[in-house]
């Protein structure tokens, strides 16, 4: 936890010298909220920055115009550098296309409603989703808590492979929506 902890701090300050104004969707600087996302079910800080910039690309699905990585970074606060990093792996993985020349960029490679939030947490950190490490003597309180963790990541799975980059967009355009206000 404490190198954990220094890892979100550090990630922090490094955004924060590089004069990005990014708020880090990590709940580990939150003390009160270390509740509310228990460190085996967190989602990464890169998975994050991945489905924000997937979320900007299925935005621009309909037009067929691609964005340039820099018009991604900027419109969602990721380092430039890093954020192509991410886009080459998604591209691996077949969740993004690039398009070079003048007009180039990165486009989707499927229609938003194709591409599940599932998908892209595999192709950014992987299918290693392990239960319980096993005890050199197994237990019958070890094969119950191992039982019980399973359940929770298949339901874990289930969530994550339910959710498109499209519910995603509606979401976060009803959110935009209801936090504009009105003055008379």
């Amino acid at each position: 936890m404490v190198s954990l902890r220094l890892r979100r701090i550090t990630e922090a300050s490094f955004l924060n010298q590089a004069n990005r104004s990014v708020t880090l969707c990590c709940d580990d600087l939150d003390p009160a909220a270390s509740w509310r996302s228990p460190m085996p079910f967190a989602l990464s800080c890169k998975c994050q920055y991945a489905l924000s910039a997937l979320v900007e690309l299925a935005t621009s699905y309909a037009s067929g115009q691609p964005l340039q990585s820099r018009q991604l970074a900027s419109r969602q606060n990721i380092p430039d550098r890093y954020l192509e990093q991410l886009l080459a792996t998604l591209k691996r993985g077949g969740l993004v296309q690039s398009q070079r020349g003048v007009n180039g960029g990165y486009l989707l490679a499927r229609e938003p409603m194709d591409i599940s939030i599932l998908e892209v947490v595999y192709c950014i950190d992987g299918k290693n989703h392990d239960p319980v490490q096993q005890s050199s003597t197994p237990t019958i309180e070890c094969a119950v808590i191992n039982d019980v963790w399973q359940e929770a990541q298949e339901s874990m799975v289930s969530v994550l492979k339910r959710y498109s980059l499209k519910d995603l967009m509606e979401k976060r355009d009803i959110r935009q929506h209801a936090s504009v206000m009105y003055y008379i």
